[in-house]
């Protein structure tokens, strides 16, 4: 049985009074933020936000999984455990709490939760926090991959010309409108544009980025803005942004709205370093 996608402070409590060895808490953060101050109990992670896939294809894809599978062995996971990832905030981290946990499911993990409202959560609710390490003895963690939730560079080119798949863009205006290559600098990336007969649905729209503590809309809210380009549950959804973090947030929140869908992880950080891909490079306005 799957663990809950999206998880409150407040159930993240009830969990550590458990003190349950079978629960592992996951910080994404920098390291010089967990230092300052973190949830008790947790560990940090933060390649889970680092690393950039090389490439989607099998070798790429096999070097993801041992790097990861290194990691996790070294801090004492298995991959059996209930995992609870965060971050500081849900619109600030590029979905980074939301990338790890695509990634620990893509890795085999079937217990994955999110913070709902990431660590501004947590202290807004006045919960401890703590300054110590937690040092975890190692482990073998015993990869089980799962395909079907990534999408590689040779679907997504099988799947340009095919109207049967969304092909969901959800970058910021910027890198849409084809003004910047990233949300780094305007020219990390050789090419700037958007993959040919993509459609644009920019990852802020699914939350309420307004509020104090960021969270995602209600399911009903998410429906009716994905009705309005297209996207139902019946709906094929292949979602890039540049690294997979912005399109595993987006995932996330489709998901809770029941709406299945595959995240391009190699994104345009991958497409727009390869120039045997084409690009749509039209500069649009809004």
């Amino acid at each position: 049985m799957n663990a809950k996608l999206l998880i409150s402070p407040q159930e993240l409590t009830s969990l550590l009074a458990k003190k349950s060895s079978q629960t592992v808490i996951i910080d994404t953060r920098s390291q010089e933020d967990y230092f300052i101050s973190h949830i008790p109990e947790s560990i940090n992670i933060r390649d889970f936000f680092t690393y950039l896939l090389e490439n989607s294809s099998p070798t790429g894809l096999k070097e993801l999984q041992e790097y990861f599978a290194e990691i996790m062995s070294r801090v004492g996971i298995s991959g059996s455990e209930q995992l609870i990832v965060y971050e500081d905030a849900l619109n600030k981290g590029y979905g980074q709490s939301c990338r790890a946990a695509f990634l620990l499911k893509y890795l085999g993990c079937a217990q994955v939760s999110i913070l709902h409202g990431g660590y501004r959560a947590w202290l807004k609710a006045e919960l401890p926090t703590t300054d110590e390490v937690l040092k975890r003895e190692s482990s073998i963690f015993r990869l089980h991959p799962n395909a079907d939730i990534m999408v590689t560079t040779t679907e997504m080119l099988q799947a340009i010309d095919n109207p049967a798949i969304i092909k969901l863009d959800v970058r910021d205006s910027s890198e849409w409108l084809g003004l910047s290559s990233s949300p780094y600098n305007p020219d990390f990336c050789p090419r700037k544009g958007k993959i040919p007969n993509a459609i644009w649905l920019e990852w802020h729209r699914l939350m309420n980025s307004e509020l104090e503590i960021p969270t995602f809309r209600s399911p009903e809210e998410i429906r009716e803005i994905c009705q309005s380009l297209g996207i139902t549950s019946k709906s094929i959804v292949y979602i890039y942004c540049f690294k997979g973090s912005r399109a595993a947030n987006t995932l996330i929140a489709l998901e809770e709205a029941g709406i299945s869908a595959r995240n391009y992880f190699g994104s345009w950080n991958e497409w727009s370093r390869d120039f045997s891909l084409p690009i749509d490079n039209r500069v649009i306005s809004l």
